[in-house]
């Protein structure tokens, strides 16, 4: 078990979002996945030293927490950026170019994929699907699709965010 993150002078604060997530649960081996879900929604990922003290507080086996949080593509184990961006990988995506419009992301924002930009504005993610395949290739910033890219329109959208004030 590592030490707490945070700012040890804050702890209880700290940890008082676990205890609300907590008290929406028995903690059954049932529960594992709302709970991970609900501790990446309050902290952005999901921290170990979180982790650890819910396995605490629910007798839950750290293997057993981890085992879940890193079989499921849903969950993460490393904060992300401000922003997060999703690059589809689908069929009608890839045979339209999206392999180009991600190697123009990725030079870009000098980020490898599933890494996040120095500044922490963004991360960079690979998905199988957006389900906008009438779009492809597509992006998803957050929760905005942008779609029928080039390298070079994709490239213009992240400076758009940056010149915008957006990033």
């Amino acid at each position: 078990m590592s030490n707490c993150n945070c700012c040890c002078s804050q702890e209880s604060k700290y940890f008082e979002k676990l205890e609300s997530i907590l008290k929406n649960y028995e903690g059954k081996e049932s529960d594992l996945i709302p709970i991970l879900q609900d501790i990446q929604a309050a902290y952005g990922y999901l921290p170990e030293d979180v982790l650890n003290k819910m396995c605490e507080k629910t007798g839950m086996f750290q293997t057993q927490v981890m085992g879940v949080a890193t079989f499921y593509s849903q969950f993460r184990l490393q904060p992300t950026g401000e922003h997060v961006i999703k690059i589809c990988f689908g069929t009608a995506c890839h045979v339209n170019g999206a392999e180009k419009v991600a190697d123009a992301l990725a030079d870009e924002l000098k980020v490898k994929f599933g890494g996040t930009t120095e500044d922490g504005k963004f991360t960079l993610e690979t998905v199988a699907c957006l389900g906008c395949c009438s779009l492809a290739p597509v992006i998803m910033i957050d929760e905005e699709a942008y779609g029928r890219l080039t390298p070079d329109s994709a490239r213009n959208i992240i400076r758009e965010y940056y010149a915008t004030g957006r990033a």
